[in-house]
Order: structure tokens, then C-alpha cells, then sequence
């Protein structure tokens, strides 16, 4: 399957070295050399990724990313951030990056990344259960939606990912590093992605994201999900 992948970057040599190397590995690519082309682009045609550069001149990538985020809440994003600044990293976490990639980057390492999120978009089968059920809230893995009391949420790809994953692993702790390997697939990286991701998640599914029940805080080791009524 061909996946289609919108680049946005306002250097036109980042571009072109990162459509090369998509190409290669199957992609088609599209570029946006500004936020409000990359809006633009998505509009006219949805595509299978976003590659978003953070710092863009007018609408920035924080913006764009928001706003992707508000209309199309499943497609996946990949942000290019400068190197070092954790600061960067987590604003574009927050905002619903699902991934991200720090500048210098090698080509080939934003390959994978680029990869590692379209695989875990794609559909598989069989799914194994297809429904994840834990009172009021139920993730269906074959569609990848959730619902929290009959209504929708807005989930991202590795938003999904960690509530499916913590789902099938009720009531056992996890470190920070142990979810960056088994929900990202990464054996090394920033574990602030994970704290961001707990945040966003608890967000969502939790009557009070200050005082949760379900996505608890191991002190000292990480995380833990109790089932409703069981925290």
C-alpha cells in the first residue's frame, strides 16, 4: 500500500531531502512550505501522515498542529523540533504530535519514525479482541475509536496506542521506559514523551485528571491502569 505523506517545512532543502527519502522507502509526497498551505493541502486531500515542522513563519507549527488536531482528530503527525529544546518537544506533545524528530535528524531515522506511526495506523487483522471493554469505557481495536460513555473521543495515534496497551495490562505497573519500548517501539528517548501522553490521556478519560482513577501514578516506578472501580 502506497501512503500518502504531506511535508511541511519552510527550508527547501529539508524538504527535498525528506521527499527523497519517503520516495524511496514508497511514499508519495507532498510539500507545504507554510502553515496555511498545509492547511490547504489536508483540505483538499487527506493525507495518510503529516511531517510538521515546528517553527514555520505566519501560522507556526503549533497552530497547524492544533488545528489538525480539532479536524482531523486520527490523522497521524510527526513534528520536527530543534535539537535540545525539551521545552519544544513537550509544547508539540501536548498539542497532539504523535511523534517527533529533532533537527539535525538523519533522513533515515525520520524514515522510521515515519513508518513506525503508519504501521500502527494501519488496519490488522485479525484484531484480538476487537472491543476493550472497563465500565463506561470501551476502545475498539479493530477501528481504533473509544468511547467514554457513549461519546467519542478525540484520540491520537499513540494516544490510542498507550490506552489499548495499559488496557490489555490492567492492574501492573509500567516504568516510563518500559511504555516507551512497548507503546513507541523506541529502546532509548525522551521519557517526557510518555508524562505528556499520560497527561493528554487523563484528559480524556478521566472524570478528574488531577485526582485519577483509572491511569494512576506509580511513585517511584511509573504508571499503573486500574480498572473502574478497582483504583
Amino acid at each position: 500500500m502506497t501512503h500518502q505523506v504531506l511535508v511541511v517545512d519552510d527550508d527547501p532543502t529539508v524538504s527535498d531531502v525528506v521527499r527523497r527519502y519517503l520516495e524511496q522507502d514508497g511514499c508519495r509526497v507532498r510539500l507545504a512550505a507554510d502553515g496555511l498551505a498545509a492547511l490547504a493541502a489536508v483540505d483538499a486531500e487527506r493525507p495518510d501522515l503529516v511531517v510538521l515542522d515546528l517553527m514555520l513563519g505566519g501560522v507556526d507549527g503549533l497552530d497547524v498542529c492544533r488545528r489538525l488536531r480539532r479536524d482531523q482528530p486520527g490523522l497521524p503527525v510527526v513534528m520536527l523540533t530543534a535539537l535540545g529544546e525539551e521545552s519544544d518537544r513537550v509544547l508539540g506533545l501536548e498539542v497532539g504530535a504523535d511523534d517527533y524528530v529533532t533537527k539535525p535528524f538523519s533522513p533515515r531515522e525520520l524514515v522510521l519514525r515515519v513508518r513506525s506511526v503508519l504501521r500502527r495506523t494501519a488496519p490488522q487483522a485479525p484484531p484480538r479482541p476487537a472491543l476493550l471493554r472497563d465500565g463506561d469505557l470501551v476502545a475498539d481495536t479493530g477501528r481504533r475509536t473509544a468511547e467514554l460513555a457513549g461519546r467519542p473521543l478525540a484520540l491520537t495515534v499513540r494516544e490510542f496506542d498507550l490506552l489499548e496497551f495499559l488496557m490489555r495490562h490492567p492492574a501492573r505497573a509500567f516504568s516510563r521506559a518500559q511504555l516507551l519500548d512497548q507503546v513507541w517501539g523506541w529502546q532509548f528517548g525522551d521519557q517526557s514523551t510518555v508524562t505528556v501522553h499520560v497527561r493528554r490521556l487523563r484528559e480524556k478519560i478521566e472524570a478528574d485528571p488531577a485526582a485519577p482513577a483509572r491511569l494512576l501514578t506509580v511513585w517511584g516506578v511509573g504508571y499503573r491502569y486500574e480498572p473502574a472501580g478497582h483504583a
